[in-house]
């Protein structure tokens, strides 16, 4: 029988968002499976709230800069804990970790789990990082694995693409009535949704030029998140006059019921990507959505089976392509039915699990 791990996860940043909430489920998912897993972050982070309020094991440390200060606090709590295997999340917390580790006599090994597709520089410090400092690199799809190996020259046999899982028992299609009654959304109207953190490469100012020339008189865009770029959104809508067709509904502890009130789901990055665990959510909930061919999006959204990809930072494709969703509805059941299959078999919390207690163990190997 395969021993239990003991797992500590590092995250530097302060925000909020998929990598964050990945993380944290991650680690219930470990958890529950006998594993012990703890949390090392910043006071001042939402994750370290988050953490607690979940009930799982986290610790404050002052890891937020490259100073250091926080290597030291790492080096301490390090010698004071027997800890099997090491998981860093950002750039901040993979570097302290990896000079905590330097100075220890029997450090653990270092996973390191890319979670976007922002391009990594090839200075010579950068490379030790990733492929001395650390055992093994985890991304967050197969793209991302494919861009470190052949513009990085990173070792392939030292990846593993583990794509985020989705819980598929709580993300299912309901009762698109139920649903909207329970939030208190028109019966009769037509939904686009959106579920993202409000950063710039979101893309949500190109769904709301978008959404200007779309003429339907029923539909209305229902925005689920917050963040940094709320108040240019807002300040857009009312500048295009759409106060009557949008709504800010914020973040929400439980996404399911809006998901199951949208008729087509739209995500228009065009940075930052892996595989966004939105897209997943509103494909097993069975809806159509419409995308980029943005970091490892691709690899759920199938264009013209479970969705639409169209083109980055383009306003007209994304017009055509709801337009298109919204004058055939059978299509995009159709679509959307297709998704969910392929969620199902690709995207399950059960598939992420295994992958990485697979990629912990070889890291210890």
């Amino acid at each position: 029988m395969n021993k239990k791990l003991t797992i500590l996860h590092t995250e530097s940043s302060c925000g909020w968002g998929g990598q964050e909430i990945r993380i944290l489920t991650e680690m219930a998912g470990m958890n529950a499976r006998g594993h012990h897993t703890i949390l090392i972050c910043p006071a001042e982070s939402n994750i370290f709230r988050e953490g607690k309020k979940r009930g799982l094991e986290t610790h404050a440390l002052p890891i937020t800069k490259k100073r250091l200060r926080g290597a030291l606090a790492l080096r301490k709590w390090l010698s004071k804990h027997k800890i099997d295997v090491i998981n860093t999340h950002s750039s901040t917390d993979s570097w302290l970790a990896a000079v905590a580790c330097q100075t220890l006599s029997k450090a653990p090994p270092i996973v390191r789990t890319r979670h976007v597709s922002a391009p990594v520089n090839n200075k010579a410090s950068t490379r030790w990082l990733y492929q001395t400092a650390t055992k093994y690199i985890v991304t967050t799809g197969e793209r991302l694995k494919e861009t470190l190996a052949g513009d990085n020259g990173y070792d392939a046999t030292r990846m593993e693409s583990v794509t985020t899982g989705i819980d598929t028992r709580r993300f299912t299609p309901g009762d698109k009535a139920a649903a909207r009654a329970k939030l208190g959304l028109a019966t009769d109207r037509t939904y686009l949704g959106i579920v993202a953190t409000l950063r710039s490469w979101k893309g949500h100012h190109y769904l709301l030029e978008a959404l200007q020339k779309l003429t339907q008189p029923d539909l209305q865009l229902l925005i689920v998140g917050d963040g940094p770029r709320r108040e240019f959104l807002g300040e857009m809508v009312e500048r295009l006059n759409m106060q009557d067709r949008v709504t800010f509904v914020g973040n929400q502890d439980d996404v399911v019921p809006w998901l199951q009130s949208f008729d087509l789901f739209v995500l228009p990055s065009y940075a930052n990507e892996g595989v966004p665990q939105s897209v997943l959510q509103a494909m097993l909930v069975g809806l159509p959505v419409i995308s980029t061919p943005v970091g490892s999006i691709t690899e759920a959204v199938v264009d013209g089976e479970t969705g639409i990809i169209v083109q980055a930072e383009q306003v007209e494709p994304l017009r055509q392509a709801l337009q298109k969703l919204l004058d055939q509805p059978a299509l995009a059941a159709q679509m959307g039915a297709a998704g969910r299959e392929r969620a199902l078999g690709r995207f399950s919390m059960e598939v992420m699990l295994d992958k990485m207690e697979s990629v912990f163990r070889r890291a210890l190997d």
